[in-house]
């Protein structure tokens, strides 16, 4: 933007008030869905309700992939991603952008399986009351495993190779975990209940969890 206001500058360019109308797009974030709650309604009611300035650490994995088709005409935001196949970094990448960028609402689109990778990162979000909303994308399952045995061609995987894939043998009780840590946490499997406790988290000063348990699409 700054470069762009330079440009105008120098070349004398018509400040915004002077443009044709039509030529700059209004923004337009996606209307918060209902219902039970899949990967596509809680990307959706993220871009919806996202507030200006956000900064959104994705490691959603396989649950996020319909968020960014979402987000072209939603508020000016900030999006870090990882830059390889390493997990477990979202936590500790949001814990550094919220120290970074004290004024800025931090978002984590979190995968479950990821997470326990580092699942420390609340400990300190809560001793340096830090603002972050963490989003946990609960399926229950390591899904880029499952994805790479398809790839192989692996369509039918057998009761070992089907453990290692799934996380609900005990279920995580991401409720628990948290509180544990120090962090204020909400469990929700609807729309319309992640959008309240999402615009909750965001009001209040501090870190916050919120569990999205994830029905299958369709």
């Amino acid at each position: 933007m700054e470069a762009l206001e330079r440009l105008a500058e120098a070349l004398g360019a018509p400040d915004s008030s002077h443009l044709p109308a039509g030529l700059i797009a209004e923004l337009q974030p996606p209307d918060v869905p209902e219902g039970r709650l899949t990967a596509n309604k809680a990307c959706q009611t993220v871009a919806a309700l996202q507030p200006e300035g956000a900064i959104i650490v994705d490691e959603g994995i396989t649950s996020t992939w319909d968020y960014y088709p979402m987000t072209p005409r939603v508020a000016p935001h900030s999006i870090l991603t990882a830059a390889g196949t390493t997990i477990g970094w979202g936590m500790p990448c949001a814990t550094g952008a919220a120290v970074a960028s004290g004024d800025r609402p931090v978002i984590n689109l979190q995968a479950d399986g990821s997470a326990m990778f580092t699942v420390q990162a609340l400990w300190t979000q809560a001793r340096e009351a830090l603002n972050v909303t963490t989003l946990i994308f609960a399926n229950r399952r390591y899904n880029a495993l499952r994805n790479q045995l398809v790839r192989e061609g692996v369509t039918s995987p057998g009761p070992t190779a089907t453990r290692v894939i799934e996380l609900d043998h005990p279920t995580i009780n991401w409720v628990n975990v948290s509180r544990g840590l120090g962090v204020p946490a909400v469990s929700v499997g609807r729309a319309e209940d992640l959008a309240r406790e999402f615009r909750t988290a965001l009001a209040e000063p501090g870190p916050h969890l919120i569990e999205m348990v994830l029905h299958p699409e369709g």
